[in-house]
């Protein structure tokens, strides 16, 4: 009798998150766009892939790279999209898996998105101006030998964010019902806070509620949990030696941290500017996501706009 009860509570404990998983899905409903601009699908390897154009197609190309996270997309960019298209025609996608490009229950991979980095940049821009956010800074590094590209901006570029590759945690979120509940936890409004407040932003005041809002909005969206799976569980961390490959590139390449940035550090950046003797500029009162935190001086990074001031070396923005 004892384990008929235990057993049905377990089915109905099952059939309740599986309830709540549905409301939390049809409460987030379709997800509109991550940033101002004219809308437009890239189809890649049986993907249609989301991306925004913004600013005069006649000026040079720019792509914004977003980094990876459970609730990523190109919205992160969303303070900076428009100043950038002063100057720029700014080109911004939603990776594979995230925002509103297609999300297939794959086995999402770091060569997967290495590939994707490579043919974007081939296929849809010309010569542009790159700039990529933390893993996808590495991707972007992998590819960029085989790349036409003016110059690249990484944004705390990593090639390792989790060590290890964990195949059953992997697994686990995929898996329906109980791996879905485990994923709307790690990505339900009070966590999403919280992970910025960690390590993301230096100032949590600085995260606005259109992007908290938008961040859960688009983790609720069919699929979302198969691209974060690879994430959490090491699979999206790239083979790529960062020094090596970013001493490597013939075109100007600016690193750019915040300087309380906590994972990776400052002193990491540093390391890396050394090793692969290129530029860094740390902005002051930011961490992850200077861009969010400091709009205005991100821009002036990558405008270049104090360009006589260009150097191999470590500069404050």
């Amino acid at each position: 009798m004892r384990l008929r009860t235990v057993a049905g509570a377990a089915l109905g404990a099952l059939g309740s998150a599986a309830v709540a998983n549905a409301v939390l899905s049809r409460r987030a409903g379709d997800l509109p766009p991550p940033l101002p601009g004219t809308q437009r699908t890239y189809r890649w390897r049986g993907f249609d892939v989301a991306y925004t154009e913004a600013g005069d197609p006649a000026d040079p190309d720019l792509v914004l790279l977003h980094g990876i996270n459970a609730a990523a997309s190109s919205h992160e960019w969303a303070k900076v999209v428009e100043p950038l298209a002063e100057e720029y025609h700014v080109v911004a996608p939603d990776l594979p898996g995230f925002g509103r490009s297609d999300r297939p229950p794959l086995t999402y991979s770091a060569a997967l998105y290495e590939t994707f980095v490579r043919d974007f940049l081939d296929d849809v821009v010309e010569n542009p101006v790159v700039v990529a956010a933390s893993l996808t800074g590495a991707y972007a590094a992998s590819v960029a030998e085989n790349v036409d590209a003016s110059r690249y901006v990484l944004v705390c570029p990593t090639a390792t964010t989790i060590p290890g590759k964990r195949v059953w945690l992997r697994t686990l979120v995929r898996s329906p019902v109980v791996g879905e509940t485990l994923y709307n936890l790690v990505v339900s409004e009070a966590s999403i806070r919280y992970f910025h407040d960690d390590h993301g932003y230096h100032d949590v005041a600085n995260l606005d509620d259109d992007t908290v809002a938008y961040e859960w909005q688009t983790a609720h969206q069919p699929g979302a949990r198969f691209a974060p799976a690879s994430f959490v569980s090491g699979h999206l961390d790239s083979e790529v030696d960062l020094a090596d490959a970013l001493a490597k590139v013939d075109v100007p390449v600016t690193l750019v941290w915040g300087q309380e940035a906590e994972m990776p550090p400052l002193s990491t950046g540093r390391d890396l500017a050394e090793d692969a003797d290129v530029r860094l500029v740390s902005i002051g009162g930011s961490a992850l996501v200077p861009y969010a935190e400091r709009p205005r001086e991100f821009v002036d990074v990558v405008l270049d706009a104090a360009e006589e001031r260009q150097f191999a070396g470590d500069t404050d923005a």
